[in-house]
């Protein structure tokens, strides 16, 4: 157990080191780019789970904006109640307007409102942690998470950020992704992890396999050397949406053995209870016109197919 607070601990280091900075991926040349929208964004996404108040140097730091940059933005931002600004000690705290837009965000999605019994029944059979992610840019953030009854190690919780590269929801994630999406997440996860690109590809393809085979993959220390976990992707027939479910706990907790043979299958058929769940939700109505319900695929669709090649071009 005394592993624990350095799983923790390095848990935070990944949410401060995430990307930051103006939108990776986005040319220059486009032009319905808005440079200053984006910065604005960044700023607010400077700001991490737990960590308080941040002043505009701080700020500066983390996005790699110019200071006199920052301050306008900050400013502009507070004016709007974006953020707050705690005069005593010259810093900014996130405001009520971003919490408004957060709220209105998780609220509305149907994935997350027929996640939460399949994924916290889960949680309970295997006394670990479980949860449905979506893409922050090149990670999985949660959308939902549950413990078990006695899980004391892993403390994430919704808005937690994890690498998509080297967990088992995000390899799942990318896997059910479109060839040409995929290939960009790609494209900047070997960028981001150009050191260690050979050890990277390495465990993408063996995930791939395995999720192609049996519908889940196993991660064994992978991001953290004291956790191990199974992912399994969530994906709308129609194209509109992709996330990934995982059930996580200590190395110590479990055998390899267990988590292919038991939590894999069990989170596949969550999976498939979240997308039968979905269906079964009163339809949306359209301001334009009838009633719309997103058909679902079956999870196991032809089109999920491990996508070697396009690794095996880098």
């Amino acid at each position: 157990m005394g592993n624990v607070s350095h799983l923790v601990t390095r848990t935070a280091a990944f949410e401060s080191s995430v990307e930051n900075g103006l939108a990776e991926g986005v040319s220059s040349k486009d032009r319905q780019f808005v440079t200053a929208l984006a910065r604005g964004l960044d700023i607010l996404r400077a700001f991490h789970a737990g960590e308080g108040m941040l002043g505009n140097q701080e700020i500066a730091h983390r996005t790699g904006l110019p200071k006199p940059t920052v301050a306008r933005l900050t400013h502009t931002l507070t004016e709007l109640g974006y953020l707050n600004y705690i005069r005593r000690f010259r810093k900014y705290e996130l405001g009520a307007s971003v919490l408004a837009l957060g709220y209105a965000a998780i609220s509305s999605m149907d994935v997350r409102r027929a996640s939460r019994a399949p994924l916290e029944q889960l949680a309970h059979a295997l006394n670990a942690s479980t949860a449905l992610g979506g893409r922050d840019r090149h990670s999985m953030i949660y959308l939902e998470a549950c413990r078990g009854p006695s899980v004391v190690a892993i403390t994430h919780d919704v808005g937690t950020r994890v690498p998509m590269a080297s967990t088992a929801m995000g390899r799942a994630y990318l896997f059910t992704l479109p060839d040409v999406d995929r290939n960009k997440q790609l494209d900047a996860i070997r960028r981001r992890w150009r050191d260690d690109w050979t050890k990277v590809k390495t465990g993408l393809e063996r995930s791939f396999k395995e999720l192609a085979d049996r519908g889940f993959c196993v991660t064994w220390g992978e991001w953290l050397p004291e956790l191990c976990g199974v992912g399994a992707p969530l994906r709308n027939a129609d194209g509109t949406a992709a996330y990934a479910v995982n059930a996580s706990a200590p190395i110590y907790q479990i055998s390899r053995d267990r988590l292919e043979a038991d939590w894999g299958p069990r989170l596949v058929k969550v999976a498939r209870d979240i997308r039968t769940g979905m269906a079964a939700q009163p339809s949306m109505v359209s301001p334009q016109g009838p009633a719309i319900r997103p058909a679902l695929s079956n999870g196991n669709g032809h089109h999920l197919r491990p996508p070697m090649s396009a690794m095996a071009r880098r």
